[in-house]
């Protein structure tokens, strides 16, 4: 494998052009948009509001603390975990709608993990330069993608009716980075270090392998690992938006394929990520940016003013969303710590039937907050129906689902014959904000016969616990 000397012109790439300083502005401007709630980083917690359904173009962990809209491949890969019960036309036409449109164009220009793969490979050192190797070892994230991100998903949701998004929970440094370790390192959040395992040491180490990778190998993750671009790779031969080559002027002379860092073998093949460095090497002009068929935005001859006028529009939007998403709310709450009362609170639950925390005084109360896209949330909550079942007249209790709703919750209860009372949290937070529900679930609330708070605790929970808590609120 050959080593080359970090340089700013290796490879006849040039040091920082026109088309440079435009990518990384919108690699910036893009990783701001998509994490506007910044508030989240100080307070600990993720935003679950109206726009987290909605998937953005690149890759952003959900579970980030700034982050206000959804990843395309967890979401992709929810959907494929609710096969049995729901089809997900929407994550499917989405995708599908980024891919015609940008193609791989979202890994080079909006894709937040990329901009932080650039920046890693500018440390200077020694660089590991694309050859006949790196180009097979790109093949890989198409394994990854067929292996993890669609086939343990659909494996475990036909036949297991649980929730696993393969990619998310075994590999993705965008996950560990950006949820784990952006939770984590608020101090709000010291008490889940203690549900921390052998997944996410191992999760920790790829993260920091991939990132050394990234270091020594332009955009590592991005070539080689990342289901993501595998995926948008296979629209890029008809994307609309990105670096088409003008036959008519091409004379072949193979200098757009010298000047790449990535493993193309073409200009946009599926291994392009249309960043534009090919543009300004190209001695013909017969490499641009396209807007659609025959529409080259070098023949557009944009006005600098029209260009202004564009940053202007998207530093407004940003701006809109940074003050939207950061207005403090009035969600304060108290009463939720140990030895506490809760305030109290009425909810509707799925079966009709009204759950009222004032007529549950004299009774051993548990809340669970759950959702049906968390794997632990649903592998726990048959400790929960077997508790309610076994103690049933003796105990109080009610499962909330996030207001956050992928599949739903009712039909997914009914299928599964659980006679626990179920609701739906309201977009306001209103249950939790009342316990002060984490941003990590599951997340358990027991209190004793006299209302008072015995445990509130994210995490899971075993039968064994459930029965322990019982016992220690009858004392």
């Amino acid at each position: 494998m050959v080593r080359e000397k970090d340089s700013s012109h290796s490879n006849g790439v040039p040091t920082v052009t026109g088309c440079t300083t435009a990518r990384r502005l919108m690699q910036l401007y893009s990783a701001l948009l998509y994490n506007a709630h910044l508030k989240g980083f100080i307070e600990g917690n993720i935003y679950e509001g109206g726009t987290k359904f909605a998937c953005v173009p690149g890759l952003n962990c959900y579970s980030c603390p700034g982050a206000i809209g959804a990843c395309p491949l967890g979401s992709l890969q929810n959907a494929l975990g609710s096969a049995g019960h729901r089809a997900g036309w929407y994550v499917i036409g989405i995708l599908m709608l980024y891919g015609v449109l940008l193609g791989r164009t979202v890994c080079g220009w909006l894709c937040p993990v990329g901009f932080v793969q650039e920046l890693l490979y500018k440390i200077p050192t020694l660089k590991i330069a694309k050859s006949r190797f790196t180009r097979l070892f790109s093949y890989v994230k198409y394994l990854i993608l067929t292996v993890f991100t669609i086939l343990i998903p659909l494996w475990y949701g036909l036949w297991h009716d649980i929730p696993m998004p393969g990619f998310c929970k075994f590999i993705c440094p965008a996950g560990t980075l950006e949820g784990a370790v952006g939770l984590l390192s608020n101090p709000v959040n010291a008490g889940m270090f203690s549900m921390l395992g052998a997944l996410f040491t191992g999760k920790f180490i790829i993260m920091l392998a991939i990132g050394l990778a990234c270091v020594l190998c332009y955009r590592s993750f991005c070539r080689f690992l990342c289901p993501l671009g595998a995926l948008y790779g296979l629209f890029n031969h008809f994307n609309v938006i990105g670096v088409k080559v003008d036959s008519n002027l091409c004379n072949h002379c193979g200098k757009c394929v010298q000047s790449c860092h990535m493993d193309v073998r073409c200009v946009g093949d599926s291994e392009c990520i249309s960043c534009g460095e090919c543009v300004e090497v190209c001695p013909q002009k017969a490499v641009a940016f396209s807007l659609g068929r025959g529409v080259r935005v070098g023949d557009t001859g944009m006005k600098a003013s029209t260009r202004r006028w564009g940053w202007g529009v998207a530093l407004v939007v940003l701006f809109v969303a940074l003050l939207g998403y950061n207005i403090p709310g009035n969600n304060e709450s108290t009463g939720y710590e140990t030895g506490q009362h809760l305030r109290d609170f009425k909810i509707q639950c799925l079966n009709g039937k009204e759950f009222h925390l004032a007529d549950t005084r004299g009774k051993v109360v548990f809340i669970n907050l759950w959702a049906t896209y968390c794997t632990p949330c649903v592998q726990e909550l048959p400790y929960f129906d077997a508790l309610y079942r076994a103690h049933e007249g003796d105990i109080a209790m009610v499962a909330v689902h996030s207001s956050l709703t992928t599949d739903s919750p009712a039909e997914y209860v009914a299928k599964k014959g659980w006679i626990i009372p179920f609701a739906v949290d309201t977009e306001e937070d209103l249950v939790w904000a009342v316990v002060n529900g984490s941003s990590t679930i599951p997340q358990t609330i027991v209190l004793n016969r006299k209302g008072e708070v015995i445990y509130n605790q994210a995490g899971s929970v075993t039968a064994e616990m459930l029965a322990a808590l019982y016992e220690r609120a009858n004392q």
